[in-house]
């Protein structure tokens, strides 16, 4: 027969809580404990990435370089640059590259343990830049194939025939996008559009190579592209008519559009103004 033994209950004794004051001074040591610890190892790590192995000792060059050499455009950048493979700022380094001219965009990425790489896209000038009110042919800038306005010197353009744009401030995009429309429109006649502007209340007038002025009045887009179309369809047999070029053209009209002839002239000689009315 098992026998059952019963031990006495132990009573568990009741420990006192700690006084506030220990509670906060124990604390307070761990934040110390932990902030040292933190401050000696933010010092390791300042001191690794000093390291000369870390210094930045070569900058690739990739991407568009029609403009610029890399010593160029390191020339211009390089001096704007501070800082080792770990502390330098890639965005610092992309204004930097975005400030040599021709440069549109650049895209910086780190090489370990020491390098950059940046890839550069250059402007492609398509179009010069005459601000409303800037004398004829008194601005150093250019129109991109985005409609950006950007600084350059005009002299390093291949193309020594780009259409000048002048319009007022913000309309670029507007400017160049219309140049293009209005551009396939009149490659239809032959005619090559050598300057297009845009006054500050809207009407647009464009210079064609041949010396022909074209007044294209105001409106949308797509006005501007039914007058044209309008124009390109019937102006051709009209000056075919007379065997002489086109001087001028007036688009502005509902449902026509006013011509005048080189050679032809529209006056009253002084026998047909005495002559009598019929």
């Amino acid at each position: 027969m098992a026998t059952i033994i019963r031990t006495p209950r132990i009573r568990q004794r009741e420990i006192a809580p700690l006084p506030t004051d220990i509670v906060l001074m124990n604390a307070t040591a761990n934040l110390l404990f932990l902030l040292a610890g933190l401050s000696v190892m933010a010092g390791v790590v300042w001191l690794l990435v000093q390291l000369p192995v870390f210094r930045l000792t070569a900058i690739q060059v990739e991407g568009d370089l029609g403009h610029n050499s890399e010593a160029t455009i390191r020339a211009n950048a390089m001096p704007k640059l501070a800082g080792s493979f770990f502390t330098i700022d890639l965005q610092s380094v992309q204004r930097a590259f975005e400030t040599v001219p021709w440069v549109r965009h650049a895209i910086v990425r780190r090489v370990w343990p020491n390098r950059l790489a940046v890839q550069l896209e250059e402007h492609r000038a398509v179009a010069m830049w005459l601000p409303l009110g800037a004398p004829e042919r008194a601005s150093d800038k250019l129109v991109n194939d985005h409609g950006e306005v950007f600084e350059a010197n005009p002299g390093d353009v291949e193309d020594d025939k780009l259409p000048t744009l002048s319009g007022p401030e913000g309309t670029s995009t507007l400017m160049l996008a219309t140049l293009q429309d209005l551009e396939a429109l009149f490659a239809q006649i032959d005619w090559q559009i050598e300057s297009l502007a845009l006054s500050g209340r809207g009407s647009w007038r464009a210079e064609i190579d041949s010396g022909a002025r074209v007044e294209l009045g105001r409106g949308t887009p797509e006005e501007l592209r039914q007058r044209s179309e309008r124009f390109v369809a019937t102006v051709a047999s009209v000056a075919n008519q007379y065997q002489r070029p086109v001087r001028y053209a007036d688009l502005r009209h509902h449902d026509g559009y006013a011509l005048r002839l080189r050679g032809v002239s529209t006056t009253l000689t002084a026998a047909e103004k005495k002559a009598p009315r019929k």
